[in-house]
């Protein structure tokens, strides 16, 4: 489990921006920490999309202070794009299509009762500049989301160091 003061693990994954480029987290903290990993399981269902159009909502407040937001899910950029559009997210998505970001993150579910394995736990991570862990959120239930303002809050709490 990823903790807080752990060294977030370096990835390179798809990103859906409206486009389908190329996402590095190495190179997101150089330029943008600190840096909002907001892992959901699945596109197009009603607690992430809730979960996404809260994050939209309150992106003004996540930039001011003085953060850069994505998703990330296990969805296909091309999925991704569409569920962007649908919703008028204005913060880009991380495609993890071939499952390894929730691995080294060690956010990786099963839903056993259904047959589905693999999906993203619900989980936020705040990364400062030198790729450390400053807040985790986890959540074994894909019902709950996290709380908003104890994000923001962490966030505030890395740009003022």
């Amino acid at each position: 489990m990823i903790s807080e003061g752990d060294t977030a693990p370096a990835f390179t994954a798809p990103l859906a921006n409206g486009e389908i480029e190329s996402f590095s987290l190495s190179t997101a903290v150089d330029s943008e920490a600190p840096v909002v990993l907001a892992f959901f399981p699945g596109a197009f269902t009603s607690v992430c999309s809730h979960e996404m159009q809260t994050f939209e909502a309150r992106i003004e407040e996540v930039a001011e202070a003085g953060g850069s937001l994505y998703g990330i899910s296990i969805d296909s950029p091309f999925a991704l794009n569409e569920f962007r559009d649908q919703l008028s997210l204005s913060f880009d998505l991380v495609s993890d299509v071939n499952r390894e970001v929730i691995k080294a993150y060690d956010v990786a579910m099963d839903f056993d009762t259904i047959g589905v394995e693999n999906l993203a736990k619900r989980a936020v991570f705040v990364v400062n500049g030198e790729r450390t862990v400053t807040y985790t959120w986890v959540s074994d239930d894909p019902g709950a989301e996290p709380d908003y303002d104890d994000v923001v809050e962490a966030i505030r709490s890395v740009s003022a160091d």
